[in-house]
């Protein structure tokens, strides 16, 4: 079938072709309107004399994204200004941070200038980690703005480590449109995670399959088509070549783009950068890595088959398994969404709660309600305090897995009841390398851009960035 433009049209089935060595690859395209990063490093590892490829000379920065859904009680988090002090009062919801203060910083004053406020959540969850302004959409043509932040890192780093980045959630993924709230797809309040504006990237919610992403088939990466890549036979015969096919069909490619319209060679753009990925991935699980190896053992068993029954244990298994992660050097960067967006789990197993997250969020400013809501907010403070505590009781040389590591958690709402966007309720762990002073609270200049904050984190973890999404500056953290 053909889909006529002013330019030309196209097949259905025209492929991207290309000749190297005698040799014709070719992919097929998207569907395209007129049909109606970088490269991983190829240079070879260092070897030890006995050739085996030496492991990193110190621990790698790793970062983690912990995401809650529906704010915090602002009266019971933000402690009172201290003249001349960075440092911060533990106030009700910030308790549980008692034991690990000095890992931590509180962030103030941080926002997303853009974002859409056509509904009190589904266009803000994924505008956590892009900051951009997601459109309203029913699915079809979902656009956040920008990739997240994470995906930035891994699309930086990602080919240093099996993995180029682990998603892990609590909530099986929405479907639908929120007709009540604004028409947006329920899609968006899914995902934190956006390998660019378009695609959103699946959690893990099951503990086991989360597991075995890491170890299962030789190595950290699972088969890719039915192929085993570990098989020495079938890593022989993927090497014959090792040209890239995008390197081949790129002449082709561009010769096509200058036939199509801006939407479409946005498209076809897309379609080849994940191409590449995929390519990238291939790669980095079939040569050796330098990567960093701590000694000893880590105990997290592999999980049984399911879900947990009690909700704490799922939220505490799937943070071992990050941990786990990163203490194998398995990726460097990791999200963990603890609900989705509007999630009506119910947390009556806390003591004094017997409401849902989400309903009860919806405070109307009566005490009782206040109350409860502030105990399931202090519960995830509790989980996050939980994290930072385990990451810290693990060694890597002279220094801890926690101190070589940046845990970002955080809400895109402040209030439940408000919706208000402005102040977000955020916490930084780990000193990320030696970058991050903690144990203080940092207070930016009043409506200062999240964006800024994921700029200095790339920096911290020896990326080249001056600008992400709607930053205009940076975030000190030293």
């Amino acid at each position: 079938m053909l889909f006529r433009t002013k330019r030309a049209s196209l097949s259905r089935r025209r492929l991207l072709r290309g000749l190297s060595r005698g040799s014709a690859v070719g992919l097929s395209l998207p569907w395209l309107h007129a049909m109606a990063g970088e490269s991983p490093d190829n240079s070879p590892p260092e070897v030890d004399a006995n050739g085996k490829v030496k492991p990193l000379d110190r621990p790698p920065v790793r970062t983690a994204f912990l995401f809650m859904p529906n704010g915090v009680n602002p009266a019971n988090w933000t402690p009172p200004e201290i003249e001349n002090s960075d440092q911060f009062e533990l106030t009700p919801m910030l308790k549980p941070l008692a034991g690990v203060r000095d890992e931590v910083v509180l962030l103030e004053n941080l926002h997303h200038p853009n974002l859409n406020m056509r509904n009190g959540h589904w266009p803000k969850v994924p505008a956590f980690l892009s900051g951009g302004f997601v459109l309203r959409t029913s699915g079809r043509d979902m656009d956040t703005g920008s990739m997240s932040a994470d995906q930035f890192i891994a699309s930086k780093i990602g080919s240093q480590t099996p993995l180029p980045s682990l998603e892990l959630g609590v909530d099986s993924a929405y479907t639908g449109v929120d007709n009540v709230g604004g028409g947006f797809t329920r899609i968006y309040g899914s995902h934190i995670a956006w390998r660019d504006r378009n695609t959103p990237l699946p959690n893990e919610i099951v503990p086991q399959l989360a597991f075995d992403r890491l170890f299962r088939g030789g190595a950290a990466s699972p088969p890719v088509s039915g192929l085993n890549l570990h098989d020495p036979k079938v890593a022989k015969s993927l090497q014959r070549d090792t040209t890239s096919v995008l390197d081949i069909v790129l002449e082709d490619a561009h010769g096509l783009s200058r036939q199509l319209g801006s939407e479409d060679r946005a498209k076809l753009d897309e379609y080849l950068q994940s191409v590449r990925s995929v390519e990238q991935r291939i790669e980095a699980s079939m040569k050796p890595q330098r990567r960093w190896i701590n000694e000893g053992k880590i105990d997290v068993p592999r999980p049984g088959p399911g879900l947990p029954e009690q909700h704490i244990e799922h939220v505490r298994l799937m943070m071992d398994i990050m941990v786990l992660a990163f203490w194998t050097d398995s990726t460097r960067v990791a999200t963990f969404m603890m609900g989705n967006a509007q999630t009506g789990r119910n947390f009556s197993f806390i003591d004094g709660v017997n409401s849902s997250f989400h309903g009860i969020s919806h405070h109307r400013n009566e005490p009782d309600r206040i109350a409860e809501y502030e105990r399931i907010g202090t519960w995830h403070i509790e989980q996050y305090a939980y994290l930072i505590d385990r990451m810290r009781s693990l060694k890597e040389g002279d220094s801890t897995l926690l101190d070589n590591s940046m845990v970002m958690f955080g809400s895109t709402i402040r209030d439940g009841n408000k919706h208000d966007i402005e102040n977000l309720p955020l916490l930084l762990a780990g000193r990320g390398g030696g970058v991050v002073r903690t144990g203080r609270r940092l207070v930016a200049p009043e409506k200062s851009r999240l964006c800024n904050l994921y700029v200095s984190m790339f920096n911290a973890m020896g990326i080249d960035a001056e600008q992400f999404g709607t930053s205009d500056g940076k975030v000190d953290l030293s």
